[in-house]
């Protein structure tokens, strides 16, 4: 489905991602909280790069998780866990961010673990191009952990409300963010949101509440 309001703006956003060196790469982050959309802004992102000319690497936070005994370690339902112990991040700066961040070699690995089989993964490592644009979408991407990651980053900000409704229908989760079910969830991103304040860390925010109409609240500085 193409709708004329979101194209045109992903092609603003495409356009704002900076060159790379001849021999470097430019790394980009979607962030936003469950449910923002944010796999499906990179993935259309992505496209409107390569339509640009710009070869792509695609990578998400989601496969570079903490095997689950990390994961649920203080508990399943800690909010806390969630926050602190979802992903493996000195991983991912080892694996994908160093080797297509400046001066690094291109070669990276597109993923570390698989959630379904919580089996801990060792691709054969990948040579990405010179002038590759990654684009990595994943939750809390403007944490301090990840400080500097970011040639350009993007925050798609979205009500938990609507986030929640999304959620139920893609995981059959509940759409009530007040529900108990969702306090692992909600209440992890609220200290994100209260504690890094990705809408004031994140080059671009885009209020992306209505997929055909996303809303262009900040753009990039130039």
């Amino acid at each position: 489905m193409s709708w004329p309001d979101r194209d045109r703006l992903l092609d603003l956003v495409a356009s704002q991602v900076p060159p790379a060196g001849s021999q470097d790469c430019v790394r980009v982050g979607i962030d936003g909280v469950d449910g923002a959309g944010k796999t499906c802004f990179a993935d259309e992102l992505a496209a409107a790069l390569r339509r640009r000319g710009r070869p792509v690497v695609r990578v998400s936070v989601d496969d570079f998780h903490q095997v689950q005994a990390v994961r649920h370690r203080r508990g399943r339902q800690s909010p806390s866990g969630f926050w602190l112990d979802s992903f493996d991040y000195p991983r991912l700066w080892a694996e994908v961010l160093t080797p297509l961040g400046p001066g690094g070699d291109r070669r990276y690995r597109p993923a570390g673990h698989d959630l379904t089989t919580d089996r801990v993964l060792a691709p054969a490592p990948v040579q990405a191009p010179p002038g590759a644009v990654l684009v990595l979408d994943g939750i809390f991407l403007h944490r301090d952990e990840l400080a500097g990651a970011w040639e350009l980053s993007v925050f798609l900000d979205v009500g938990f409300d609507e986030t929640a409704r999304r959620m139920a229908h893609r995981d059959g989760t509940k759409p009530d963010p007040e529900h108990p079910s969702m306090a692992r969830y909600v209440l992890a991103q609220h200290r994100y949101l209260a504690g890094c304040r990705p809408r004031e860390r994140a080059d671009i925010v885009l209020d992306n509440t209505v997929l055909a109409r996303p809303v262009l609240v900040r753009p990039a500085a130039r």
